[in-house]
């Protein structure tokens, strides 16, 4: 990591097709086409800005698109990758044919947890090793370690929980999508080292700021980190409108300015310089806009401690994997638990 390099980061907009309603059989050809598809993608782009296009960020669910009510090992068995498996393997070939760092979203397999599927964010190195695997922790309908909080932290502990991969690239984090909305994730990466913020997302986007939008300006000056967003180009097979999720793919500096942002459909445009230098230098300055050094971690621990809100654990009772009604419950659970405590009327 010494001489702080300066390099371009892309963020890499491009279609999804949805692998819901599929024979496991072509889902798995459907992948193995978007792969190929994004390989081509990947050089065209790295052609076009340059040799110093040294981080590529694909978007969230990029092979797959997102479940659609299928039952969990139904849509663990059809979309979710081994990460030891072939996909992952032709992810790394890009990487090292190219030499980028790649990173991007998707489900996985867990085997220490059979019939779930946890969404990850990886980053591939050009070595074609994944030196980044993150299990997003906020989802709404989806299995997350929270969900089996202490069996997982068992068998990875907090480090796997909370992961910063230490590349030549700087120090990176990531966060999947809606997670970009809570303040304690991204700050908790920063404080582990964190200085570029990988956020995969396939999200509504819109000319006026959105608030997935104001939030990775804001965790940018927060965190002074770099966020590299990159948004689906679009999303088919589904009986949602295929224009919903696309567009805005956006790269945001230190300083919280947008260097670059992609408008609708496939796009390189997202495309600039990370400074990691000037990003350093700026963590190292003491005064009043150095919000990092001022954080008041003791004091906001005992805070959170007080309150219960969202409770680990729940998903896994007897062995038995609960369905969608079990997401749904945990929230109005959460719910009751702030009236009780006066934060709701």
């Amino acid at each position: 990591m010494s001489g702080a390099p300066a390099y371009r980061a892309l963020a890499l907009q491009v279609r999804t097709q949805a692998v819901n309603g599929m024979a496991r059989e072509d889902a798995r050809t459907a992948i193995t086409a978007a792969i190929e598809r994004i390989g081509r993608q990947c050089a065209a782009a790295v052609a076009w800005h340059g040799p110093d296009t040294r981080l590529v960020v694909l978007p969230e669910y990029v092979l797959t698109g997102f479940p659609m009510g299928e039952p969990v090992p139904a849509w663990a068995d059809l979309a979710a990758l081994d990460p030891a498996g072939p996909e992952y393997e032709a992810l790394g070939a890009i990487a090292q044919r190219l030499g980028i760092h790649l990173a991007g979203n998707g489900y996985e397999t867990d085997p220490a947890f059979p019939g779930l599927y946890f969404q990850a964010c990886w980053v591939i190195a050009p070595s074609g090793e994944v030196v980044l695997r993150y299990h997003r922790l906020h989802s709404m309908y989806s299995p997350s370690p929270y969900d089996v909080w202490d069996a997982y932290l068992d068998r990875y502990g907090i480090e796997a929980v909370l992961p910063v991969a230490r590349t030549e690239l700087g120090m990176i984090g990531a966060v999947a999508s809606e997670e970009i909305l809570y303040p304690e994730l991204s700050r908790a990466l920063a404080l582990r080292g964190a200085e570029v913020l990988i956020q995969p997302t396939s999200e509504a986007s819109s000319p006026e700021l959105t608030p997935k939008a104001v939030a990775r300006r804001a965790r940018a000056v927060e965190n002074t980190a770099y966020v590299v967003s990159a948004n689906s180009g679009g999303l088919t097979g589904t009986a949602i409108g295929a224009d919903s999720t696309n567009g805005g793919s956006e790269i945001v500096d230190h300083t919280g300015r947008v260097l670059a942002k992609a408008g609708p459909g496939e796009s390189i445009v997202a495309c600039a310089e990370v400074d990691l230098a000037g990003l350093r230098r700026e963590r190292a300055r003491p005064g009043m806009g150095n919000l990092l050094s001022r954080t008041k971690a003791a004091l906001w621990a005992q805070e959170y401690a007080r309150h219960d809100v969202e409770r680990p654990g729940g998903l896994l009772v007897d062995g038995v994997t609960p369905g969608r009604a079990f997401f749904i419950g945990k929230q109005h659970e959460a719910l009751a638990r702030l009236r009780e405590a006066g934060v709701l009327p």
